[in-house]
């Protein structure tokens, strides 16, 4: 692969790192948000949501106390980002 498209695919992925964080800090206050932030978490929604979801069925929260669990779907989520970026 050319330069130019190993930045431009690092850019992408960053992106994606970025609002991964953003979305999981964003999602209690979604219905806060203005209208440029909102149409921006809206998209990153889109594509988080559906991935997260799919991750659930096969991903069972760890139970960290009593009726206490700790969803890890988005952590694996990023250490698979993180992983794709390093392998660009």
């Amino acid at each position: 692969m050319s330069i130019a498209l190993i930045l431009i695919a690092r850019l992408i992925v960053s992106l994606f790192i970025t609002g991964l964080f953003l979305y999981s800090k964003l999602l209690p206050y979604k219905d806060k948000l203005g209208g440029q932030y909102r149409s921006i978490f809206y998209f990153f929604n889109s594509v988080f949501e559906p991935t997260l979801r799919t991750m659930r069925k096969f991903i069972k929260p760890v139970q960290v106390g009593h009726n206490l669990g700790v969803d890890l779907s988005q952590v694996i989520l990023l250490i698979l980002l993180l992983a794709l970026y390093q392998a660009i």
